[in-house]
């Protein structure tokens, strides 16, 4: 598969520091059409919506974004347990349509259980995967043209059926994350791309190991992506004050709070993102230019790669090399990262979803006109 680069939409804020509101951007609608537009034009494949309670939602504000953008794809979060299989069809098949087959599905079981409670799923973490592998096998199906009656643990189907198919055959292309065995065993039988967070290169390796292993079992291949934060700059040097500069106003009342909150999601992912620095300040490098300090404060993916374009590039062919072929990035404050990271690092790379434009005689393609170039009078 051919290489994609996918960014971030923060529709629980932006900033420039973590840890404080000292420097916090809202989300706003003028807001977000700027970052889409970035997004579009600077040549991502596409963009990550989050998902849950602290988050505007995803669907809505995906969708108020179709008609400022062209080429981008929207991954968007469906919720088993939350929204019926049927539904969950109809509304991504429509997106499809409507943005013109520019939609991926994040499968999202859900890793805080009070969150759960409060939407009305009160299941226990492997019930939740069981009952995503139902909805999943439901979901499929009925975007294949099926019409589908199930009559599973969790779920009863009886006549399942979506009258207006989706624009991509069979189905937009589903992505789902999770460490534990059960999940791995879901991505392994229902999923297109499995997704890791950014863990360092040999724990990466043993988890593409393992869910290969369980697809060949039966019968598939899975694609492989990996959730990553970056902070690129001119100068590693310069990449690294940047790093540290992000956690310039974290206390430790704050950063105390977040572990405490984050420790108790059972979420195996979590867990290992939480183990990698342990909540401490100076074991934040886990791997060479793999920098744990946006898991400090931060539910999900939590680690960033750092460094100079070289370097950053460098990092992410050791992952090409196990198997991933799809990143997604994100960087604070999210604008102005998606433009230092396409200027800086694109160019390292062997991108197929760069925009080609048309070669002009008198405008360089990147930056100003070189001053006092001649241009023809009859030049429009």
């Amino acid at each position: 598969m051919p290489l994609e680069v996918h960014w971030f939409i923060p529709t629980h804020g932006d900033g420039r520091y973590l840890g404080t509101a000292y420097g916090g951007r809202a989300v706003t609608p003028e807001y977000l059409r700027q970052l889409a537009g970035a997004i579009d034009q600077l040549g991502y494949a596409g963009a990550l919506l989050p998902t849950g309670k602290s988050c505007e939602d995803a669907w809505i504000t995906a969708a108020s974004l179709i008609a400022v953008t062209q080429r981008m794809k929207f991954l968007v979060a469906i919720r088993p347990g939350i929204s019926s299989p049927g539904m969950a069809a109809r509304m991504a098949a429509t997106f499809d349509r409507l943005s013109g087959g520019r939609l991926l599905v994040n499968v999202v079981t859900g890793g805080d259980s009070a969150e759960l409670a409060g939407d009305g799923l009160h299941l226990t973490k492997d019930q939740r995967y069981h009952l995503t592998d139902e909805f999943l096998t439901v979901w499929r199906r009925v975007m294949a043209g099926e019409t589908v009656d199930l009559e599973g643990d969790y779920l009863q189907v009886r006549g399942a059926k979506l009258l207006f198919p989706p624009v991509q055959n069979p189905h937009p292309p589903l992505y789902f994350g999770g460490s534990s065995p059960l999940a791995k065993q879901v991505a392994a039988r229902q999923v297109d791309l499995y997704l890791t967070w950014g863990e360092p290169p040999a724990q990466v390796a043993e988890k593409i190991a393992e869910v290969r292993q369980l697809a060949a079992q039966q019968g598939r291949t899975l694609r492989f992506g990996i959730r990553l934060h970056v902070i690129v700059r001119d100068t590693t040097a310069q990449a690294w004050e940047a790093a540290n500069n992000l956690l310039r106003y974290l206390d430790d009342d704050t950063l105390e709070a977040a572990q405490r909150a984050l420790s108790q999601a059972d979420s195996e992912g979590q867990q290992r993102m939480l183990a990698l620095h342990g909540g401490r300040r100076d074991r934040l490098e886990v791997s060479p230019n793999l920098w744990a300090g946006v898991g400090l404060v931060r539910g999900g993916a939590g680690t960033a790669l750092v460094g100079d374009p070289e370097t950053v590039a460098a990092r992410m062919q050791e992952y090409i090399d196990l198997g991933i072929d799809t990143f997604i990035f994100s960087g604070y404050p999210h604008l102005e990262e998606a433009y230092r990271f396409a200027e800086l690092v694109f160019p390292q790379l062997p991108l197929e979803s760069l925009p080609r434009t048309a070669p002009s005689r008198y405008l360089s393609p990147l930056g100003e006109i070189i001053a006092n170039e001649k241009i023809p009078a009859n030049a429009s």
